[in-house]
């Protein structure tokens, strides 16, 4: 391969997911809202989030070769999944919260029996008076991911469809719909006396049909999807109701080269979307996707929305965040269960050791491809594995940054990671404002 062609790759070289065949999202008209008038002030409530729960039955296998190579490619603690989510409704039932948001990735990759498993666990809030709201992630819906694992060989077992996804969570946001869009799961529901929460279904599931083996990572809506929308905000705005809004896929750029090296996690042409939802008072979004802790604003035209990403709760630190409205004012606060799950075991510190080791060895099987030498590849690989860990956390420190010495790269080393150096340097660069107790003025 001539070195060349190697620059043209490695823009998407670190954990880039796999392209998919399918069609790029079709460009969308927004309406824009041009009035100028006072926003609604949000009513005083408390909820919890939680998402990217991929809940996994045991039934479909915790061992052998197949099990143990979907295992080292992802981040994803499967075989804790269900007591990590138990001990999640637990620790928010106790809190008192009015209701809970998941936006997304429920399952491992859209299995029947996960969902129907997620939708029985889910069923204790109910029991407890406690609302859930939930919308589809990339993995719940004609996943081509969805196996079962039987020693060398996975076998594919039923993925739900959009129809199996709404009846199976029918008490969980959509029975209780003020509206819902015809042309996607997105539904407007009243969680409090004047709050709207937009569940906005971002995920491109139809395509997948005829996408093939290839899993449809990014995000988009269609223009009936973006016009429902667009309607739904005119009548919030009419009817004097405050709007915060859920959806899977990221709305506002979580580091300084997100959309570079990871567009799949941003909703297609996300500045215009985000432009979209500002100009209509929508405040802030809750979104997950990308199993990272991470708050970020972003400002339009004298309008604002922050995107509130929440981490995987299968994911190290394995985060339930607390949101209470006060007085017009967010306070958000993080309680990382990774640590009290298992007390007097070392699984918190094997759990974070396991997210830098799959994120290296990802970064290792790729930088093979451009012939990187082995030592320059472990220590690139290190770097990454640090600065995803500590993303995923949140709250980046940039002074405790392990310092990565050039000089100790061979020629071709230190060419390679200057292509990609923009990543490691975001991850480490926190946006404002902070990830995990922080106080947003609305």
């Amino acid at each position: 391969m001539k070195k060349p062609l190697y620059f043209l790759c490695l823009g998407f070289f670190l954990l880039c997911g796999a392209l998919s065949c399918a069609k790029e999202p079709d460009a969308i008209n927004y309406s824009y809202n041009e009035e100028r008038r006072e926003a609604p002030a949000y009513p005083d409530v408390s909820f919890a989030v939680i998402t990217d729960t991929h809940v996994y039955h045991p039934s479909l296998g915790s061992s052998g070769a197949a099990f143990e190579q979907a295992m080292s490619a992802d981040r994803k603690l499967l075989l804790d999944s269900i007591d990590l989510l138990d001990f999640a409704i637990d620790s928010i039932i106790d809190s008192g919260v009015d209701f809970v948001l998941i936006p997304g990735d429920l399952t491992k990759d859209g299995e029947l029996v996960n969902h129907q498993l997620m939708a029985e666990k889910l069923e204790r809030f109910s029991s407890e008076g406690i609302a859930v709201y939930v919308v589809p992630g990339n993995h719940d819906i004609n996943s081509p991911d969805s196996m079962r694992f039987e020693g060398d060989i996975a076998v594919s077992v039923p993925a739900a469809n959009a129809d199996d996804f709404s009846e199976i969570y029918a008490d969980f946001g959509f029975n209780t719909a003020i509206r819902r869009d015809g042309d996607s799961l997105s539904y407007v529901t009243e969680p409090a006396p004047g709050l709207w929460l937009l569940a906005i279904d971002s995920c491109r599931y139809r395509d997948q049909l005829s996408a093939g083996a290839e899993a449809i990572v990014r995000g988009a809506i269609s223009q009936k999807t973006a016009d429902w929308i667009a309607e739904v905000l005119e009548a919030a705005g009419r009817e004097n109701k405050a709007v915060m809004a859920m959806m899977h896929h990221g709305v506002v750029e979580h580091w300084k080269g997100q959309a570079k090296l990871h567009p799949d996690y941003l909703i297609n042409d996300y500045t215009n979307f985000g432009k979209f939802l500002a100009s209509w008072d929508v405040r802030f979004a809750f979104t997950g996707h990308y199993h990272a802790q991470d708050i970020t604003r972003g400002d339009f035209d004298g309008k604002f929305l922050y995107d509130i990403e929440t981490g995987s709760l299968i994911t190290a630190p394995c985060p339930v965040r607390y949101a209470e409205i006060r007085d017009n004012v967010l306070h958000i606060r993080t309680d990382t269960i990774v640590d009290q799950i298992y007390p007097g075991t070392d699984f918190a510190v094997n759990a974070l050791a396991f997210v830098k080791k799959t994120v290296m060895l990802e970064t290792v099987s790729i930088l093979k491809k451009y012939r990187v030498s082995q030592k320059d590849m472990d220590y690139i690989a290190s770097a990454a594995g640090e600065a995803f860990a500590t993303h995923y956390n949140g709250d980046e420190n940039p002074a405790l940054r392990p310092a990565f010495e050039r000089r100790r790269l061979g020629l071709w080393g230190r060419i390679v990671y200057s292509q990609f150096r923009y990543a490691l340097d975001g991850l480490w660069d926190d946006l404002p404002p902070a990830d995990n107790i922080v106080r947003i003025e609305l």
